[in-house]
């Protein structure tokens, strides 16, 4: 009997599901045997601890309360409910973690408290576009020089970004030109509208290189008091899309509209459209003095779901006709990081649509938000096309700048498509390199031609351009001779050149709604060439920032010269600064100065 009950257990215990069973608990108790150290394994979790307010963030996610809000925050104006991820995890019947309990590995029904490293590294998917700096160029190979000027100044406070951030800026996020430009220059003030801006020229020794010439070309156009300003037809297009969800993006850009809103009157009118996956109309154009209203339907704005922005741009256009104002202003102001990922986002499709329309009397100015996903080259592209200025708004502070203080520059166009030629005299100017204004450069034979798209200047801006010049008789010459080449004529001292003109200035611009362009020329002297030390406070304020630029580039053109002399140079140029952007600009140089040792972000550049 013993034996056969024996038999019977024996045959029990193999039947499959003990077989299971016996399994199972053979494998917790090995998991258990080589468990590590628990005092360990909380320093390994404790090294990867995210920051609190991360922790805050996600566990409020997962609060059901926060859920609905999360869930209807896709702009309930529009009625349309964003996808979040724990609408996907209900919908798969899987239950959301919240991240403080999966970096401490306290997820339910594990067995352990075995914690896997998650990934520390940011996702930066930040596009620029790539372009090398402008060569020296031969002035008896290559006399003529011909570029579209810039009025932005977006580059200016996005490379003020990376740097309060503590890291150097990616090198095709710094376009000189756009740094030089952020701040404004005591130019002569045009004496009548009938020539809507002025032209002056100072030449001096370039800070880097007492052997080489700087000549500045300063541009002011003239300024219309506020009272005088044409009505103002305006459409906010606002990103109201899941991307923008973020303290520097959705809630700086209400904030940065609601003070233009103030600056608004009776006269003006206001429309607002969003997008996200789709887009829609949340404010009909509506008189400026309503301030109330427009603040209101601001407030309601909330973050969530995909990018359709190309859909939003054809709404806001669309609004944009419905209140246009004969001889007004009539201007799209698109508020986003740029991040397009739905709909049209082939960007030469959007930029053909926003040059179609701009021939409507329409224009488009660009306001760029954020980090992290930020798409620098969609928003100067459109904003270049579209006959319009771009500005990154990093601060409130930035805000105010570009919608309150230079609102006028930012909203009237005074002159477009306007364009610079300079023609260098090659028996005194052996070579010349154009500072900045790459992605500006035109073709000879474009400046005369009517057909071409050039850059606008609006009421009251100023624009500089800077040449680096290297005279025949100087030992600071980076070409040399042809071996073969046409017999070189004997290099000219500064005796014979004298006070002869060393290069010839012209300007073509059109009337903002005019369709023939007109000329501008003027000569420039050389004269007595002072050192920078004895210039004018513009010329080497301006020289400054320049050098700052080609600094943050890589300074291939500068020797020796660093930021700590960039700023010496800066600080004795700062002159009145009513509003301490260029001591704030000293700030900087220093910042930059401290972090030059530091690896530099590499966000992916658009080629």
């Amino acid at each position: 009997m013993k034996n056969q009950a024996h038999i019977y257990i024996q045959e029990w215990l193999y039947t499959p599901r003990v077989l299971c069973v016996t399994v199972f608990f053979a494998v917790i108790a090995v998991g258990c045997a080589v468990q590590t150290d628990p005092e360990k394994d909380k320093q390994s979790v404790a090294s990867v601890e995210p920051a609190p307010e991360l922790i805050e963030e996600s566990n409020q996610a997962h609060n059901p309360t926060s859920r609905r809000e999360v869930k209807n925050s896709a702009i309930d104006v529009l009625g349309h409910q964003s996808m979040s991820q724990d609408r996907l995890a209900v919908m798969s019947r899987a239950p959301a973690v919240p991240l403080a309990n999966r970096v401490a590995g306290k997820v339910e029904g594990a067995c352990c408290d075995h914690f896997t490293r998650w990934a520390t590294e940011p996702l930066d998917r930040e596009n620029y576009e790539h372009f090398d700096e402008n060569p020296v160029k031969l002035a008896a190979e290559h006399p003529v020089s011909t570029f579209s000027i810039d009025v932005d100044t977006g580059a200016y406070s996005n490379v003020r970004r990376f740097l309060n951030a503590g890291s150097l800026p990616p090198e095709d996020a710094v376009r000189v030109e756009e740094l030089v430009n952020y701040f404004s220059y005591d130019y002569p003030v045009p004496e009548s509208t009938d020539r809507p801006f002025s032209v002056t020229t100072e030449v001096a020794a370039t800070p880097w290189d007492a052997d080489k010439l700087l000549l500045q070309i300063g541009i002011k156009g003239y300024e219309v008091p506020a009272e005088n300003r044409p009505a103002t037809n305006l459409v906010f297009l606002v990103d109201v899309s899941g991307s923008m969800n973020s303290t520097d993006k959705l809630p700086l850009l209400k904030n940065s509209l609601k003070m233009l809103t103030r600056q608004l009157r009776s006269e003006d009118r206001v429309s607002m459209v969003v997008y996200a996956g789709s887009s829609g109309v949340v404010l009909e154009p509506t008189s400026g003095d309503r301030r109330a209203e427009i603040l209101r339907a601001l407030d309601r704005l909330s973050a969530g779901g995909s990018t359709n922005g190309a859909s939003g741009i054809r709404l806001a256009y669309q609004m944009a006709e419905q209140g246009f104002i004969e001889d007004g202003i009539n201007r799209v102001i698109l508020a986003t990081d740029g991040d397009f990922n739905v709909g049209t986002v082939d960007f030469d499709a959007l930029i053909d649509l926003v040059e179609r329309k701009r021939n409507t009397g329409i224009s488009l100015t660009t306001l760029g938000f954020g980090t992290g996903n930020y798409n620098d080259h969609l928003m100067e592209q459109l904003a270049d096309s579209g006959n319009g200025n771009y500005a990154y708004i990093d601060t409130l502070n930035e805000g105010r700048k570009v919608l309150v203080d230079e609102l006028g520059s930012t909203l009237q166009t005074i002159a477009k498509d306007v364009k610079i030629q300079v023609e260098f005299n090659p028996d005194i100017v052996a070579e010349y390199r154009l500072i900045g204004y790459e992605n500006r450069i035109l073709r000879r034979e474009d400046f005369n031609n009517d057909k071409i798209d050039a850059g606008e200047i609006g009421a009251g801006h100023t624009v500089t351009a800077l040449y680096e010049l290297t005279l025949t008789d100087s030992s600071a010459r980076l070409i040399d001779p042809l071996r073969y080449g046409a017999s070189q004529p004997a290099p000219r001292t500064a005796k014979d050149i004298g006070d002869g003109e060393i290069a010839f200035v012209r300007l073509r611009f059109k009337a903002p709604d005019g369709d023939i362009s007109k000329l501008i020329e003027q000569p420039v002297v050389r004269g007595d060439v002072p050192d920078i030390r004895d210039a004018s406070g513009e010329l080497r304020f301006a020289a400054s920032v320049a050098a700052f630029g080609q600094l943050l580039k890589g300074g291939d053109y500068l020797g020796t010269y660093d930021f700590a002399e960039v700023a010496e140079l800066a600080t004795g140029a700062r002159g009145e600064d009513l509003h301490g952007y260029r001591s704030g600009f000293v700030s900087l140089v220093r910042l930059a100065d401290s972090l030059s040792g530091t690896d530099r972000p590499e966000p992916h550049a658009m080629r």
